[in-house]
């Protein structure tokens, strides 16, 4: 027999009771993380930097302590290293050097010289001058702004107003929370984890779409029955497709985390944390937000609910305000 059958198609959980709880921890959660990206700032890769990123594999297990003597003598300004994947795997960030291209081959070569036999094997080598970091920083935060107001439009058109505003709202918390989680971890912060962000807002705004429109359907059907209700009713019908689809998501990217190796290592992680706070925000969140919001033109208060909902608010739980 298929374990589904077992989960509960329309759970009685009064997800509306609790806004006030779900309002404050977003507050606290997107303050953190602004605080995270002022104080402690993203660990920003080559791509945004600038500079020259070198990947080597030494022969056997690294010692960073004294490759970063090593490399710190040769007067190449900041040289930063970290293991990549395996214990013989080394990433090496050094800063953009004055000059062309030629200085930058020149910091290279005085690397490869100072390192000799510790190195068995050099995998890649990438330049990026401070031009092109700083206008992928610009057309980085370009991209996501108008990714974001894109979305807000889209929301706009098909429902209402209040409806866009309690989905951007959620989509910047999800924005801002992936941005702390980055600051927080000091996980390379490069183009494919900016791909990351952009993918957890188009995910998440998936899934407020299908309760949104479970909203405007409920809303059309029980005309009388009480917001609080017709809230929790809502959520509690598209629950278990929420959280089945986020969890056969977060399964597939666990496995690229644990199995992909450090190249995606950041995209995956950021995924993952995304794709669970924005399944948080669709339902802890935007949903929420439209009970302090006149969604009929009148009062949100508690009436009786009408007799065509009485059976299917018994179902699915009704909530009190």
């Amino acid at each position: 027999m298929a374990l589904i059958r077992h989960v509960p198609l329309a759970p009685k959980i009064d997800f509306i009771s609790q806004r006030t709880l779900f309002l404050a921890f977003s507050t606290a959660l997107v303050l953190g993380s602004l605080a995270l990206f002022v104080f402690q700032g993203l660990n920003l890769g080559v791509d945004f930097r600038g500079g020259t990123l070198i990947e080597i594999r030494t022969n056997g297990p690294a010692d960073l302590a004294s490759l970063r003597s090593r490399l710190g003598s040769l007067g190449l300004g900041e040289v930063t290293l970290q293991e990549f994947g395996r214990p013989d795997d080394v990433l090496i960030n050094v800063q953009r050097q004055k000059g062309d291209e030629a200085a930058q081959l020149a910091a290279v070569a005085k690397i490869k010289k100072e390192l000799g036999d510790t190195v068995s094997e050099y995998r890649r080598a990438e330049f990026v001058g401070p031009k092109v970091g700083s206008e992928l920083r610009e057309a980085g935060a370009l991209a996501t702004g108008l990714a974001l107001l894109g979305i807000a439009v889209y929301i706009w058109f098909r429902f209402e107003w209040h409806f866009a505003l309690a989905a951007l709202t959620a989509l910047v918390h999800d924005v801002i929370a992936t941005i702390g989680f980055f600051a927080l971890t000091q996980v390379e912060f490069n183009l494919a984890t900016l791909a990351a962000v952009l993918t957890i807002a188009g995910y998440s705004i998936n899934d407020t779409v299908v309760i949104f429109d479970r909203v405007r359907e409920t809303l059309r059907k029980f005309k009388k029955l009480a917001i609080f209700d017709l809230l929790n009713l809502s959520i509690n019908s598209t629950l278990s497709r929420s959280l089945l689809t986020s969890l056969t998501t977060l399964i597939a990217l666990i496995a690229l985390s644990v199995f992909g190796g450090e190249v995606i290592r950041g995209f995956t992680l950021g995924l993952i944390w995304g794709i669970t706070i924005g399944t948080y925000s669709s339902i802890g969140l935007a949903v929420p937000m439209l009970s302090f919001m006149n969604l009929r033109g009148g009062t949100t208060g508690k009436p009786e609910p009408a007799p065509e909902a009485a059976s299917e608010a018994a179902t699915a739980g009704k909530a009190t305000p």
